[in-house]
């Protein structure tokens, strides 16, 4: 099938669905740069994901899944098939059992706000991170000594042919910047939280304190997917990145950020051809200099 086969036929089977036909990625990644998906769909509910792949699987169309685009360059080529932007918002807090039960979409500067109201401590660490709790935990995303590893409970999520399993925080190969999501295709639905009781007032100084210290040390003022390079056991990727001398080094409209070397940003016309070739120029200067290999904690989709 091609695009506009693919855009009639589910428009014409589901209503509700909210389609896009050449949705350009840039209006969905916090990089604000990305070439069109063929098909553009954001979905509220289990049962629209439980459609879209019973549609994928049946006509043989690739299929994509992303959250907020918080930790994401797509490519000017763009992304062939359909893209799903998974926004299950749902939210259930059980303040007795210090449980919050929440959907993949959720945004984590929404809920730890939400959960500082409430006198529920935990999540504090997550405050300033801008994705949503399923790209949070198909990374394991942390900051200020947190992660979400030391809070999740158990996932909820869905398989490729449909199948919707649960998997307990044992199970879920946390390690640093990994899950189990990490190395397949499965669709994060919903997440358990283990939280603690606290004083609110407590809660929202721990939030501003977090949140005053990244407007102090990081580039938020340009577009970014966050910090480019994953941390090594024995380095800090922006220290070296820093010491090479790369601070401020741009190709096209890509820059290291001149605030923080562990970013890069897009001072306002880059392509992602721009920044790919600086993370490669990057590698390529630490490794000549130090003889280490960064490796990218951003993930890089769809065609050149």
């Amino acid at each position: 099938m091609n695009k506009q086969e693919i855009y009639i036929s589910l428009t014409n089977d589901n209503k509700n669905l909210n389609i896009s036909l050449d949705e350009p990625m840039s209006k969905h990644t916090s990089f604000k740069i990305g070439g069109p998906a063929d098909i553009f769909i954001k979905v509220t509910t289990i049962q629209d994901i439980q459609y879209i792949l019973n549609f994928v699987n049946i006509n043989n169309v690739p299929l994509t899944v992303i959250g907020n685009g918080s930790n994401l360059l797509v490519k000017d080529g763009g992304i062939r098939g359909i893209v799903v932007q998974n926004a299950i918002d749902t939210i259930e807090i059980d303040k007795e059992n210090l449980v919050v039960d929440v959907g993949n979409g959720v945004k984590l500067g929404m809920l730890a706000g939400m959960l500082q109201k409430q006198g529920l401590s935990g999540f504090e660490f997550a405050s300033g991170i801008p994705g949503t709790i399923g790209g949070a935990i198909r990374m394991n995303a942390g900051a200020y000594g947190g992660e979400f590893k030391d809070i999740v409970e158990e996932v909820t999520f869905i398989t490729r042919q449909g199948q919707i399993k649960t998997l307990k925080n044992k199970d879920l190969d946390f390690s640093y910047r990994h899950s189990e999501f990490s190395d397949n295709n499965n669709i994060i639905l919903s997440a358990k939280l283990n939280l603690q009781k606290d004083d609110p007032d407590d809660i929202k100084k721990k939030i501003q304190e977090n949140l005053q210290s990244r407007i102090d040390k990081q580039p938020i003022d340009f577009p970014s997917a966050g910090s480019t390079f994953k941390r090594g056991e024995n380095f800090i990727s922006a220290k070296l990145i820093d010491d090479a001398g790369l601070k401020g080094y741009k190709i096209g409209g890509a820059q290291v950020s001149e605030k923080h070397a562990g970013f890069i940003v897009n001072t306002g016309n880059a392509t992602a051809q721009d920044v790919i070739e600086l993370i490669e120029y990057v590698k390529k200067v630490v490794f000549e200099k130090f003889r280490i290999k960064l490796e990218t904690e951003i993930e890089i989709i769809g065609e050149d």
